[in-house]
């Protein structure tokens, strides 16, 4: 994996080599050396320790309460899946991203179709993270949240009934009480976060933060992310671009109606590995 943005001194070089270089810049190797070293490094699969640092939530600012992230992947012709699933536009380097950014996240936030169409299970502890989330106050896995207005969710699965910690169930207030109890009778923990039938995004952050989870981490699906975005509570997302093309009517990462006037994000790294883009965008 590589550094293509922010530049730094190396990678800026006036002969940076036909592949440019492998910048890390502030990264420890372990070897002694900065991983800015330049074409013998550009291809060295990054540590999860690295790639845990290249992506750290920002120190919180001001009033700010909660910063929400999503992580999305697109192919070049602007498919978010194949056949229904991302599994088939991804990439081992991916998943490494994937993996890691559920590990810093305090909790993972996905829509009821997500959940059902990729087979969400709980979180699973991962002893390369426990001592960095110790070390930041949380607990060893993330919570899992799925957002859903009717509650047609399958109880009996593992996500609801054999997490490490309890599954958070976002709905709104007129959600029914038979499918309310059957989500607290599987073990999950309902929040209310909406006055009608669905969650207001805003109200779900908020909701969230009140339970202790301020790094918030979005996997979609397209409907969810656009109504995060359409509420303008979208404050980082994370695109892996897949070198794939797959023409077809698959989803885009955002659904839902459009925004009256685009919303501007601004680029804050960029990796790639393999062909694959792994950006960063921060709102403006």
């Amino acid at each position: 994996m590589r550094r293509l943005f922010p530049l730094t001194d190396r990678t800026a070089g006036p002969d940076p080599g036909p592949a440019g270089t492998g910048a890390r810049s502030g990264v420890d190797t372990g070897s002694g050396a900065d991983a800015t070293d330049g074409d013998r490094d550009r291809d060295r699969e990054w540590s999860l320790a690295e790639l845990a640092a290249a992506y750290a939530y920002p120190v919180p600012e001001g009033r700010r309460q909660t910063w929400l992230r999503a992580n999305m992947v697109s192919t070049l012709d602007g498919a978010a899946q194949h056949d229904g699933r991302s599994q088939p536009i991804s990439s081992a380097a991916d998943m490494r991203v994937f993996g890691t950014l559920r590990a810093l996240a305090d909790v993972v936030i996905a829509g009821a179709e997500t959940v059902r169409q990729e087979g969400y299970r709980p979180a699973r502890a991962r002893a390369e993270f426990a001592e960095a989330r110790r070390a930041a106050g949380q607990g060893p896995v993330p919570a899992v949240a799925v957002v859903s207005a009717s509650l047609e969710l399958d109880f009996s699965l593992p996500l609801f009934t054999a997490p490490a910690v309890p599954t958070l169930v976002l709905t709104g207030a007129a959600a029914a009480p038979d499918r309310i109890a059957a989500a607290e009778r599987a073990g999950a923990r309902v929040v209310v976060a909406g006055d009608g039938v669905g969650v207001d995004p805003a109200r779900a952050l908020r909701e969230l933060a009140a339970l202790g989870h301020t790094r918030l981490l979005t996997e979609g699906g397209p409907r969810l992310l656009g109504q995060f975005v359409a509420a303008g509570v979208l404050d980082e997302l994370c695109l892996t671009v897949s070198p794939m093309l797959t023409a077809g009517d698959a989803q885009r990462i955002a659904g839902g109606p459009s925004v009256e006037v685009p919303r501007r994000f601004t680029l804050a790294s960029l990796l790639e590995e393999e062909g694959f883009l792994f950006s960063r965008y921060r709102h403006a």
